[in-house]
């Protein structure tokens, strides 16, 4: 029977033996990226992994085992080894993703991953007094009053608390009969709720409010600081001074609302990112960086764009006023109309993003679900460990200039780290598959 060929993902493939360990392992880089381990028997499913030094993940698993130890050792049970080196941590996470997918399915990966739905806020729009809460199951009609991803259910529950805080909305969750007998609850007493249930409101009236509350959530506050500005300052021409103190303190509550979520946060029907990360080594001459695209549901990517052409400099602050704070043309540009090989870095950005732009969307709300858990797992990461810069629309149209200029600075060099101290040969001796592993 025929082996299981690797998946066309990987674009390295190498047999392995116990006789020849030591030299196949060399063979794999030690750079970052993703791994399989192939079995003998054809019906045997790889073992798949993403490693920031492949080497070294790989020796781990294979290299001779010494003395008792419970670390997992698959030396004798794996005949091949394919490998495919990444430039950054989301390209590696959407590579793991999809060879996951082609190997176990889409429900394989997302166990395999531990990929679950993002907790969003969600207006409930359907009901006749709607309310907002907190989930995480994706539903296709009601993706343009789904507001997220956030970065944990507690998250979501403090945005949701703070808005609650600035309208009058029912927090219940059960279904009303409006009745003037109902007992009703405590946020009706303390004037925090229209209490619908008591018929304290028409449906008009509470359907206001309810769309002044989708209207902050679907702008992010704005329309809310808007409305109270103006309140305040119409108070202020009209002298009354107590109308306008209190429009002001609503506007110091709300305003720290409105940064509790993060920037990530948008309808999910509506959600469009540009993802810009650096390329830790071009194919071409010159600086390159990789671009990824969240749009339709779907995470694509990446595109390589040179940054050839662009002026960077170093912070006043690092260099002080010196000449060196002057900018540095990293590369010569050819004059005359630009064209495809001599078009800017703006142009070539816009390029890329178009690219891909141009592709299809989501086909069900779980792969939704699986991308929306992939663009959450690199984006609430602390900033040094993502390595990269997300940017949305700012008034219908991508800040290209501020893509171009994030992605120069991800280019300029820091400072030299000490060199780690050299193997001795005696070291090299015991341990041979230490030879070459950063």
């Amino acid at each position: 029977m025929e082996s299981v060929p690797a998946p066309p993902i990987f674009d390295h493939e190498i047999s392995f033996s116990t006789e020849s360990g030591a030299e196949v392992l060399r063979a794999v880089p030690a750079e970052a990226g993703i791994v399989a381990l192939f079995g003998h028997a054809a019906t045997d499913r790889p073992f798949l992994m993403q490693s920031a030094n492949l080497r070294r993940r790989v020796q781990r698993l294979l290299e001779p085992m010494e003395g008792q130890t419970k670390r997992l050792n698959l030396r004798t049970r794996v005949a091949r080894i394919a490998w495919r080196t990444t430039h950054s941590d989301l390209e590696a996470l959407l590579l793991l993703y999809r060879a996951q997918a082609l190997v176990f399915g889409p429900d394989g990966a997302r166990t395999r991953m531990r990929l679950g739905p993002p907790f969003t806020v969600r207006y409930a729009v359907e009901n006749r007094f709607p309310r907002i809460y907190v989930t995480n199951h994706l539903r296709r009609r009601s993706l343009h009053t789904t507001f997220g991803p956030f970065a944990s259910r507690l998250s979501a529950e403090r945005y949701r608390e703070a808005v609650e805080e600035l309208f009058v909305i029912r927090r219940c969750f059960m279904e009303l009969n409006p009745s003037p007998d109902d007992p009703g609850c405590i946020y009706g007493e303390m004037k925090k709720c229209m209490a619908p249930c008591q018929a304290r409101c028409t449906d008009e009236e509470y359907h206001a409010e309810s769309a002044r509350t989708l209207a902050f959530l679907t702008t992010g506050g704005a329309s809310l600081l808007s409305e109270l500005e103006s309140a305040r300052e119409k108070a202020s021409v009209d002298m009354e001074f107590e109308q306008a103190a209190a429009a002001h303190a609503r506007l110091a509550k709300a305003k720290p609302v409105t940064l509790l979520p993060d920037e990530l946060v948008h309808p999910l029907d509506a959600l469009r990112l540009v993802l810009v990360l650096p390329h830790r080594h071009g194919q071409h001459d010159g600086p390159e960086v990789q671009v990824y695209v969240f749009a339709d549901g779907t995470l694509r990517g990446p595109e390589v764009v040179s940054l050839l052409g662009v002026r960077l400099a170093k912070e006043q602050a690092e260099v002080g006023s010196s000449l060196f704070a002057q900018p540095m043309l990293m590369a010569p540009v050819a004059l005359g109309e630009p064209t495809a090989d001599t078009a800017g870095p703006e142009e070539r950005m816009l390029a890329a993003i178009a690219r891909l732009e141009d592709g299809s969307g989501y086909s069900s709300t779980t792969e939704l679900g699986d991308h929306l858990a992939l663009l959450r797992r690199w984006y609430y990461r602390p900033e040094k460990q993502r390595g990269g810069a997300a940017f949305s629309r700012e008034r219908g149209a991508w800040p290209i200039r501020q893509m171009v200029r994030a992605a120069a600075k991800m280019l300029i060099p820091g400072p030299v780290k000490p060199s780690l101290p050299q193997e001795t040969p005696a070291a090299l001796a015991q341990n041979p598959l230490a030879e070459g592993v950063a």
